[in-house]
């Protein structure tokens, strides 16, 4: 985690003095994730029943529900591999000695990874990528590390991965459609929606953000507590309140509706969570949104026979902009002044040129 805030504060102020300043402490943060991944990197591991161990962060009690005995938590590797990625970034920007060093862990923690969490997948019988290996455990808010921040997707199983969330998206709805009993959920799942976005549903996304906004506890707060009871008057642990954790993922949530970094593609993603009801009228725009590329200026108004997108702002992403078409029916062709632009399906690819431009998208 201090790795990746240190080279978030490098890919939005590319301070390269504050950076080789803080580098002795990025390169011992990544000895001692070598020395942790070490200790389970053994020839006991590597035997059937264990080989969902291998190579992983040992074992910890990263949340409550593990505080009975330490467990082998994806949350912990996702982070760690977060971590070995962005050391590698940094070592690359400062060309620093350790760079082919780190950039060899990186792919070899990233190798035993994915490999661990099949391992595990096998052992526990289970479609979904669990919580923690030594348990099989389902925690989708969990796992949501391995998209934002983590930039994992590559990294899993897309049949795993689409399970994982699929599942929580039936228990979610039963919750909210009052088909099952439940007592208490904790507003730490509003990192599912960033995950959403990124999976492409952005329906649903925008229901998980109705649903955990009625139930800001109490409602004038404007906040979550830790813990939400199906009773609001029952006296009950609640946890901290207001929580700046949970807030911390509704912004992050939140913001993604308009923007996300797709780092594999060094593109922003706009528009991912902007439903047709946030695009008639006046649309919906943000404006100054920080991003690893500059800032955003962005607004989209429109329906599916003709749909106007003005993008402005200092952000020059490599990979351009990616934005996908929130309609059921197939795209209109779509122009940047005089140039035609090309849908791959039913995303565009829009290059940022560095000024502002407006696409239409009309028959």
């Amino acid at each position: 985690e201090y790795i990746f805030l240190i080279a978030e504060l490098h890919r939005y102020k590319a301070d390269r003095a504050a950076l080789k300043a803080r580098w002795p402490s990025v390169l011992g943060a990544w000895r001692h994730m070598e020395r942790l991944r070490a200790s389970t990197r053994t020839p006991a591991n590597l035997a059937a029943e264990k080989r969902m161990l291998y190579g992983l962060m040992p074992p910890s009690i990263s949340h409550e529900g593990y505080s009975a005995k330490p467990q082998y938590s994806l949350w912990d590797d996702f982070w760690a591999l977060r971590g070995y990625r962005d050391a590698a970034f940094l070592a690359a920007q400062l060309k620093a000695p350790e760079a082919d060093a780190i950039a060899a862990s990186r792919d070899q923690f990233a190798a035993d990874l994915k490999a661990a969490i099949t391992a595990s997948a096998a052992h526990w019988r289970i479609d979904y990528i669990p919580g923690a290996t030594s348990l099989g455990d389902f925690d989708a808010t969990s796992t949501t590390v391995a998209l934002d921040p983590g930039g994992a997707r590559g990294d899993l199983d897309p049949a795993m991965l689409e399970a994982t969330f699929e599942r929580y998206w039936r228990e979610f709805t039963a919750r909210r459609d009052g088909q099952r009993e439940w007592q208490a959920y904790t507003p730490y799942e509003l990192r599912t929606v960033s995950s959403f976005l990124r999976l492409g549903w952005r329906d649903r996304a925008q229901q998980l953000l109705t649903y955990f906004m009625a139930d800001r506890r109490p409602a004038g707060w404007n906040g979550w507590a830790e813990v939400v009871g199906r009773d609001p008057r029952e006296v009950r642990f609640i946890g901290d309140m207001p929580h700046a954790w949970v807030a911390s993922d509704f912004l992050r949530g939140a913001l993604d509706l308009f923007a996300y970094n797709d780092e594999e593609a060094r593109a922003l993603v706009i528009g991912a969570g902007l439903t047709p009801d946030w695009l008639s009228g006046k649309g919906s725009r943000i404006g100054g949104l920080a991003t690893p590329y500059g800032t955003l200026d962005l607004s989209v108004r429109g329906d599916a026979q003709r749909l106007r997108i003005r993008i402005a702002g200092s952000a020059r992403p490599p990979g351009g902009f990616h934005f996908d078409w929130p309609f059921a029916n197939t795209p209109p062709p779509a122009r940047s002044g005089s140039r035609s632009l090309a849908w791959r399906g039913k995303r565009l690819i829009i290059p940022a040129t560095g000024q502002p431009q407006t696409i239409n998208i009309a028959r």
